[in-house]
C-alpha cells in the first residue's frame, strides 16, 4: 500500500523536490515511453496552410504513407513556425473520415447528392466551359471595337495558391476570354 501512495504524482510533489509538479513529480512510467508524433516520421514535407491567403508555412510528418502531425515550419519567413488555431487543427483536413474524398454531384433541381468518377467530372467542366464560351462571345462592342472576351466565365482562386500557380490561372483564363479574374488573397 504505501508503495502505491508513493506512485502517485501528488504525494511526490508534496515530498519531493518538485512542489510546484513541473517536473520529476508529474511523470509517470507511461508518459516516459511517450514519444512525439515527429520523432517517429518516416518522410516530412513542407506545405503551405490552406485555410487563409497569410500562406503560413507548415511542416507535415507522415509515417507509412498517413499525416501522422502538421506543426509551423520554423524556416518559414512568413509564419516563422506558428500557426493559428484553423492552422493548428488542419491535420483533420487530411485524416478526418469525414473527408469526402469523392466527386459529389447534384443534378439541377435534384434533391440528392450522387458520386461521379473524376473523368466524368472533368468532361462535364469542360463542356460547360465550352458552350458558355460559345454562347456568350463578344467579338465587338456596339462601336465596333474589339472586346474578345466572355463575362460568362470567371475564376476566383483560393488562398492557398503560389505566385506560380496564380499566374497560370490568370493566363488560362484570360485565354479563354475571361475578364473576372480574382483571388481570395486579395479580398
Amino acid at each position: 500500500m504505501r508503495r502505491l501512495i508513493e506512485s502517485w504524482p501528488v504525494y511526490r510533489q508534496l515530498t519531493g523536490m518538485d512542489p510546484l509538479g513541473r517536473g520529476a513529480a508529474v511523470k509517470s512510467a507511461r508518459s516516459a515511453a511517450l514519444t512525439a508524433r515527429t520523432q517517429t516520421a518516416d518522410t516530412v514535407a513542407r506545405s503551405v496552410c490552406p485555410y487563409c491567403a497569410v500562406g503560413c508555412g507548415q511542416r507535415v510528418y507522415v509515417k507509412d504513407g498517413v499525416v501522422t502531425q502538421i506543426e509551423g515550419d520554423p524556416d518559414s519567413p512568413v509564419s516563422r513556425g506558428r500557426l493559428c488555431p484553423k492552422g493548428s487543427a488542419s491535420k483533420s483536413l487530411v485524416t478526418s473520415p469525414d473527408r469526402v474524398r469523392t466527386v459529389r454531384y447534384r443534378r439541377p433541381y435534384g434533391t440528392g447528392w450522387e458520386d461521379l468518377d473524376l473523368d466524368t467530372a472533368l468532361d462535364m467542366i469542360a463542356d460547360r466551359v465550352i458552350a458558355a464560351r460559345a454562347a456568350h462571345w463578344e467579338d465587338r462592342d456596339a462601336e465596333g471595337r474589339p472586346l474578345n472576351r466572355t463575362l460568362a466565365i470567371s475564376s476566383l482562386g483560393g488562398a492557398t495558391l503560389d505566385n506560380e500557380e496564380n499566374y497560370l490561372i490568370k493566363k488560362l483564363f484570360t485565354a479563354l476570354g475571361a475578364v473576372q479574374i480574382e483571388n481570395q488573397a486579395r479580398i
